[in-house]
């Protein structure tokens, strides 16, 4: 990636891990379901409006929303509200690196150099060593919850790459049409009308300021951001940066929430830093070779490469077919 898109990386990692708080605060009298819908409400409106539709059809619109927002963040939600704490939330959501790299790397062809492969091996190793430097019970449940919202985080980036919107700002925005209605119906399911009026009833000055924070900051411009850099480079470029935001999350809690990590919290952060920089490091390719860019190879029959082409070749073509049902582009 060039430099500007680092630094807009880091800068999305740092977004993200201030999010991990602002939900943490907004969940304070609202239910998870219902401040998860709330939030996209405010993604949606008004900016709907004043957004153009990206051209990619309302089946790739519906995927990128049910994956990387109804499941990332409904999982995710959920998890903290039965007991998980943010910081293990923030770490166990960072699975997505390694999902989104593994389905790329399968379905869109874009094999991770082994530099990349180190970087996020050692990342993966800071997470665990984070997460056993904390001590205490973490609730299972909401472990197993977490995971899944990984699990649907990966998915929808690499939707969101095939897709290659070149405007991250649209797709985010909707691809948020579809996520407050079918969100909100659960919340009645999951949590009962009385609770859901209540919650609504309860919102207070924190909540709309975590609102304010997760669908401006955390959702319009992060994820902005963020999948305008998918569509521009590979995965295993761009998601090993967001192993950056557990570190983000756990430095403003001690510094805003008095929390003081532990001789392993911040030896783990070390070793995902560390991690992020050996996955960033440059590899080393013969000048002008598409290869050695490391996402895809020549297909037979084709006649060109596809993942490699920066100037015509459509990356994961079979995914957004799949997506699409087969539509002709």
């Amino acid at each position: 990636m060039s430099r500007r898109d680092n630094v807009l990386a880091a800068l999305v990692a740092t977004l993200w891990g201030l999010n991990f708080l602002a939900i943490d605060l907004g969940m304070g009298d609202v239910p998870p379901l219902v401040f998860l819908a709330l939030r996209f409400v405010a993604v949606v409106l008004p900016a709907v409006f004043l957004v153009p539709r990206p051209q990619v059809s309302w089946r790739v619109l519906a995927a990128v929303g049910l994956f990387m927002s109804v499941g990332q963040f409904g999982f995710l939600y959920v998890a903290m509200g039965v007991g998980l704490p943010p910081g293990i939330a923030a770490l166990v959501l960072q699975a997505q690196v390694v999902f989104t790299i593994v389905i790329a790397a399968g379905v869109l062809r874009e094999r991770p150099t082994v530099t990349q492969g180190i970087g996020v091996g050692l990342g993966v190793v800071g997470l665990l060593v984070v997460a056993l430097g904390r001590g205490g019970d973490v609730p299972l449940v909401g472990l197993g919850l977490c995971l899944m919202g990984a699990l649907s985080w990966g998915i929808g980036n690499v939707v969101s790459r095939a897709a290659k919107v070149p405007g991250g700002l649209s797709l985010t925005v909707w691809s948020g049409l579809v996520v407050p209605v079918p969100v909100m119906a659960l919340a009645l399911v999951v949590d009962g009308p009385t609770a859901v009026l209540e919650g609504l009833a309860a919102g207070d000055g924190a909540a709309v300021l975590a609102t304010l924070y997760t669908a401006g900051i955390a959702s319009l411009l992060g994820y902005g951001i963020f999948n305008t850099l998918l569509a521009r480079n590979p995965s295993a470029a761009v998601v090993p940066w967001v192993l950056l935001a557990p570190v983000v999350a756990m430095t403003a809690a001690w510094a805003l929430l008095g929390d003081v990590p532990t001789a392993g919290e911040a030896g783990g952060g070390l070793l995902l830093v560390l991690g992020v920089l050996v996955a960033l490091r440059p590899p080393r390719r013969a000048p002008g070779s598409a290869a050695a860019l490391g996402v895809g190879r020549p297909l037979a029959g084709k006649g060109r490469e596809r993942g490699a082409d920066p100037t015509g070749g459509e990356v994961g073509t079979e995914l957004v077919d799949l997506v699409e049902g087969a539509e002709a582009r």
